[in-house]
């Protein structure tokens, strides 16, 4: 009989914590959404804010469900919770603008993250498109957007969209989600600080 060679598991990567253990649960349909939740804890996600010209004025909202799909088509998608307040206004939206917020920009992550107030209202600095959705004006990366999709998934709505156009400001480091908090990457891996 042959048996399969024995080998030693490879040493984990130097710097971060050993793996933990598989989490027992008990729902046969997989993880509860507190065991979820605490996983994608770990995962480091970039910050965006989504605005568009709702029937009432503009509309905004805080996202780390940013992902890119495609290149050609340029798509890119997000997930909304279908219980939010911008639900409905993004559900009736033939087009967004995607904001991609910089380190330094928690407070405005944290405006567009909170209800019953006015977003859009100062210190926010924002202008409107001749297409009519609202841009934040400090951000180092705006895309314009139609929507292509809006799929039902869980209690969320995977929304796709089509860049129609990108605007480019300074190279700045990215606004991170990560472990309950905003965060950036290293100092020595950010443009905008000098490292000669």
């Amino acid at each position: 009989m042959i048996r399969p060679a024995m080998t030693t598991p490879a040493p984990y990567r130097a710097g971060l914590p050993e793996p933990v253990a598989a989490v027992p649960t008990t729902d046969p349909t997989g993880v509860d959404s507190g065991t979820f939740r605490r996983a994608f804890r770990r995962h480091a996600a970039g910050v965006a804010v989504l605005t568009l010209a709702g029937p009432g004025g503009p509309v905004g909202v805080t996202v780390t469900s940013l992902a890119s799909l495609s290149l050609t088509p340029p798509l890119l998608s997000f997930a909304l919770a279908t219980a939010s307040s911008c639900w409905p206004s993004f559900q009736g939206a033939g087009s967004f603008v995607v904001n991609l917020l910089a380190a330094g920009q928690e407070d405005l992550a944290g405006r567009f993250a909170t209800r019953g107030v006015d977003r859009f209202a100062a210190p926010t600095r924002w202008t409107r498109l001749p297409t009519g959705e609202p841009v934040l004006d400090d951000v180092p990366v705006s895309l314009r957007c139609t929507v292509e999709h809006r799929i039902p998934v869980g209690d969320h709505h995977l929304v796709v969209g089509r860049v129609l156009a990108v605007t480019t400001r300074a190279a700045t480091a990215p606004l991170l989600y990560w472990d309950g908090a905003y965060t950036t990457v290293p100092e020595e891996r950010r443009p905008d600080v000098d490292h000669g």
